[in-house]
């Protein structure tokens, strides 16, 4: 899609296509009864709005993907990462996204239609009970995606990875799947309201076993990046 549109009216422009959209996916999902088909749906909109908003889009690799229950690690650069994981990986997914975005009112009612699951960052105690709700869940086979490195600023790099998503693979048995997403701190800086029209690419690495995924996922995604390793 060509737009002629720049800079503010740009940015507008994307709020308000994200916020139509936004509310259409949420009101088609209260009616729909399969988890499954609200993801699809949820994953085809977010599709159509990098469209809509012309930006490029490509995924790589989705054939590594193992076709036994995985959890995916990603790193995160934005607030469009979530988005665009959506927007590339098949329905069979859940999100573990931090406890803050229980605070955004339809963001929140729509993640838990998508069956996202919140974890607790700062209070040990609620942490360790939502790390076993987690568990529990990946033990009935979901497969699951996190963004270990738990938030993001404006620096260039991959943070420390946190070891939720490697304990959850680690006692459940799955596979590890390292991913790269590339491209969106420079669609969605860090610490302001913008929009950029810039290439978005998501690569699925390998797949690791759960025993040695924590520092090797985190290598194989800084590598293909092409961003250090935070100290």
């Amino acid at each position: 899609m060509q737009l002629t549109i720049r800079g503010p009216l740009y940015v507008a422009y994307c709020l308000v296509m994200f916020t139509v959209m936004g509310l259409t996916v949420l009101t088609i999902n209260l009616f729909l009864p399969s988890l499954r088909s609200r993801r699809a749906v949820a994953g085809r909109f977010s599709r159509a709005f990098l469209r809509v908003a012309g930006i490029p889009f490509d995924v790589e690799g989705l054939q590594r993907l193992p076709t036994v229950p995985c959890v995916v690690v990603a790193n995160h650069a934005s607030y469009i990462d979530g988005l665009v994981a959506a927007a590339a990986l098949p329905p069979d997914f859940a999100f573990v996204i931090k406890k803050e975005m229980v605070r955004v009112p339809l963001a929140s009612l729509l993640l838990r239609r998508l069956g996202s699951q919140f974890v607790e960052r700062f209070d040990r105690h609620k942490g360790a009970i939502d790390a076993r709700r987690v568990l529990k869940l990946a033990a009935t086979g979901q497969s699951l995606v996190f963004f270990p490195e738990g938030t993001f600023n404006e620096i260039r790099q991959v943070g420390r990875f946190l070891g939720g998503a490697f304990t959850t693979a680690a006692r459940s048995h799955m596979p590890v799947v390292a991913m790269a997403i590339h491209g969106t701190r420079a669609v969605m800086p860090s610490g302001r309201v913008a929009f950029h029209r810039r290439p978005i690419r998501v690569e699925i690495l390998e797949v690791l076993p759960a025993s040695e995924a924590k520092q090797r996922s985190r290598e194989l995604i800084a590598r293909a990046l092409g961003e250090p390793l935070a100290p």
